[in-house]
Order: C-alpha cells, then structure tokens, then sequence
C-alpha cells in the first residue's frame, strides 16, 4: 500500500467559504495570476507538471493487487456507521482481470491503519512545505511514521475467467455474487476468508498467502453470453439479478440449503446488451434497467413480459444507473458521450430529466448517488477523472466575489464548469468502477487499470 504524493488535481468548496465558493488546483500564468486547468481542455506545457493540494484532501491512500480489477465492492463491517476517527479500516471484495484467464482470483481485503497522513489539517498547519521538503524527507517521515503505515490484509480465491463485476449481499456482506467472462454468475461464501483476515495480527500484514481453490456455492449458466448488470436486493435477502449482453435479465432467489433458484424465465423489453441494473431501495418487487438500446426501464418481477415503465434515456448507450437511497424517487445515469443526466420518477418521460451534466470528455463508467447526503452523487469516466456533485448548489455570483476576497489568491472558476461540480479527483488511468464507504461519511474508493484509490475530500461529507 502507499500514499501518493502527487499527480492529482481538485477543484472543490473551500471548507468554510460559503456555498458558492470553490477551490481549485492552481497554477500561474506568465503575469503571475492563477488560473484554473481544465483536465480535457487545457494543454500541459513542457516543463509543467500538475501536482495537488493536499489541503484538498482529508485522507488519501492507494492500493495494488497484482492485476487490475474492473470491478469491486464494499464490505459492511461491524464497526459502526457514521465514523470519523483516524485511522479508519475498511474492507473490499474485488476481482481480478488478468492477461490469462486461469490466474484470475476474488481479492478479500482489509485495509486498516488509514491515517490521515499529510492531508487535511496536517497539511494546513504546514501550509510552507515545498514537494522538495516532502520528498527529501521521506525516509525521516517514514522512520518517525511507523506506526501510521497503512496495513494491507489480503485472502485470494481461484475464479474462472475473469471477473466482470463482483457485488456483496447487503444484509450479509460475506456472500458475494460474480460475473465472469466465461458466461458464468456464481455466488460465493467468503465468510472463511473474511474470518482469517480479521483474525491475522499486524505484523502479518502485507505478506502474500498465496491463492486458494474452493467451490462457489452456486454457478448459474443459463446466460447465453457474459454479461456486466449484477445486484442485490437492499430490501429482500437473497434477492439477485443478472443481466447479460444477449438482452436477458433473470431473477434468483434464496433457497433452501444455500443455494439459489434461478429463474429461467427472463424479463423480455430490451433490444440489446443490458449495461446496469439497480434494486428500489424501498420496493422488493421493483427494479431499474439500463441498456445499449438508449433506455432505462423501470420493472415488477411479476411481470417479465414487458417494464412497467421506460424511456428512451439518451442518444448512445447507457451505460450505468444509481438509484437514490434517501431521495427514492431519483435515478442518476451516465451514458457513453459522457452526459450525466438526474431522474425523477414521479415524472419519468422521454426528455424529462430534472437535470443534465455535460462535463465529462469520455464514457461515463460509474455513478452513485451519496449514502449520506441525498443531492449528492460521484461519477468517474474514461477520460481518467472523477467528478463529485451536489444538486443543491446553485451559482451565486455576490457569494463568489465574497468568497474570492476572502481567499485571496483563489483562481476564479469558469463560467462553463458547472457550479455543482465540487471536486474532481485525477492521478489513475481508465477508471472503472467507484463506490462511497457506506459507514464512513464523505469516503470513496475508485478501481482503475493501475490500482485502488481510498480518499476523503475536505470539501464533502463531514469537517474532521
């Protein structure tokens, strides 16, 4: 595990500017004035390199497993919600993509020991060291900083082919289901694995366990080809869905045993590859549906001839959905021109989105709506960036000249960057999957093709 120290770039509020007030990665012109770099837009000159404030952080840390995982989930723990205090400890199930098929695994981590490092308050109370301090100081820090190593435990299970998506059991986080580019969905129990890494002391952390073989407790095979839609239902335990790229869905049940009946039926309504599927919050019986066909589709499980509701979303492929957890009558779906558009179903109609986001420069690869504040959602694309929102912003040009005076030296945000864009989060490549820590307030974790982000912005979720 390491800490980065630079390649990232944030534009967000200032902690304690008024609501209109941002903060954004700075550099000067010529004339000395700073301005703001537009990841997309703006060129790099020779000689310049971005760096971030670490101010613009409370935390941030980053993790490698031996291949990259396209896919990964959050594990529930019994910790408790709402936490605040350094260091945090969290653990992920993710899976593997990699270059054969037969060395691919389910990853079981803890990630404890998160400190917040040289970030936040640190950061701000040695607002005058250089990236040269920084660097030059590394192995003295690392010396005095021991005991805020951050510790990786890590459990790795053989998986057929590699891992398309992988979801964890709400109401019991230690069954996981799996999409594998075999065609295959299976479900497994980590409990064991879970178990072992709980059990492990720190000063075996970081040390490779090798990888071991055991049976899923259930696989399915009735996809007629591989598939990414995967998900849980929050309300009924035991309750899945799996999509495919062959336009299925089909709905598995709990049964006796351990193992689950699948039902071989699919809900027929769309024309091509279902993308993403998403559980109401509130209702065992509904779900959400996106697909390459341009549509979302809102539907009953007891009826698989036809969606209860649908419309079409965009004008390419959607290619993921969130569904609010606290304002539930509200989706959020990002489509492949990199458009994020906000639904509200009580007057879901072709063309009635109740808002529109054209800040993206590729692909939308994630969204999720924010567990703990209901206008906030994260996005993350194919042009390496993710985007944090919040829908109660609205620009305030007489708070933005307050906020300008008060921050003196801020770089003034242009026009065309949409006043709910918070923060933007830079330094992985091809991003493709986020999620927020259900239990830590303002804390989200990325995948990407080079690794696993694990950060905080100061500017969302609580002050610590």
């Amino acid at each position: 595990m390491r800490t980065p120290k630079q390649g990232k770039a944030s534009r967000g509020k200032k902690k304690g500017a008024s609501k209109g007030g941002k903060k954004t990665q700075e550099s000067s012109d010529g004339a000395g004035a700073a301005r703001v770099w537009r990841p997309g837009v703006d060129p790099i000159e020779d000689g310049e390199q971005l760096d971030y404030d670490p101010t613009t952080y409370d935390f941030l840390h980053a993790m490698r497993v031996e291949w990259p995982c396209l896919s990964f989930d959050v594990m529930r723990d019994s910790k408790g919600d709402g936490r605040t205090a350094f260091p945090h400890e969290m653990g992920l199930f993710a899976g593997t993509q990699a270059d054969v098929g037969g060395k691919n695994a389910l990853v079981v981590a803890k990630l404890a020991n998160l400190h917040q490092g040289k970030h936040g308050r640190k950061a701000a109370q040695n607002p005058e060291d250089s990236d040269e301090d920084m660097e030059g100081s590394e192995s003295e820090d690392e010396e005095e900083n021991k005991e805020e190593r951050p510790r990786l435990h890590v459990r790795m299970v053989t998986h057929s082919g590699g891992v398309n998506r992988i979801r964890a059991m709400k109401q019991q986080p230690g069954v996981v289901a799996t999409w594998s580019e075999t065609g295959h969905v299976q479900v497994w129990d980590l409990q064991k694995q879970i178990q072992s890494i709980d059990e492990e002391v720190p000063e075996d952390a970081n040390k490779s366990r090798g990888t071991v073989h055991m049976a899923p407790a259930h696989v399915f095979s009735g996809h007629k080809e591989e598939g990414f839609a995967l998900d849980w239902s929050p309300v009924v335990e035991g309750r899945l869905l799996s999509g495919d790229c062959k336009w299925a869905i089909h709905l598995w049940e709990r049964g006796e045993g351990g193992r689950w009946m699948v039902d071989r039926t699919p809900f027929h309504g769309h024309r091509a590859s279902v993308e993403d599927l998403q559980w109401s919050p509130t209702e065992g019986n509904v779900f959400a549906s996106c697909s390459v066909d341009k549509t979302i589709k809102i539907w009953d499980t007891r009826e698989k001839k036809k969606p209860a509701l649908g419309v079409q979303a965009s004008e390419t492929d959607v290619n993921v959905l969130s569904w609010n957890q606290i304002a539930t009558p509200m989706l959020a779906s990002g489509d492949d021109h990199g458009i994020l558009r906000i639904w509200d179903l009580r007057n879901f109609v072709e063309g009635g989105h109740v808002a529109y986001f054209k800040y993206h420069t590729g692909p939308v690869t994630s969204v999720e709506w924010s567990p703990f504040e209901s206008s906030s959602l994260a996005s993350s694309s194919e042009d390496h960036q993710v985007a944090f929102w919040d829908l109660a912003v609205e620009r305030d040009a007489e708070e933005e000249a307050e906020a300008m005076q008060v921050n003196e030296g801020q770089a003034e945000a242009p026009e065309e960057l949409p006043a709910q864009l918070m923060f933007v989060h830079q330094g992985q490549k091809d991003v493709k999957e986020l999620h927020w820590h259900p239990q830590i307030p303002g804390a989200l974790l990325t995948t990407s093709s080079d690794g696993f982000n694990i950060f905080k912005p100061s500017n969302v979720g609580p002050e610590v």
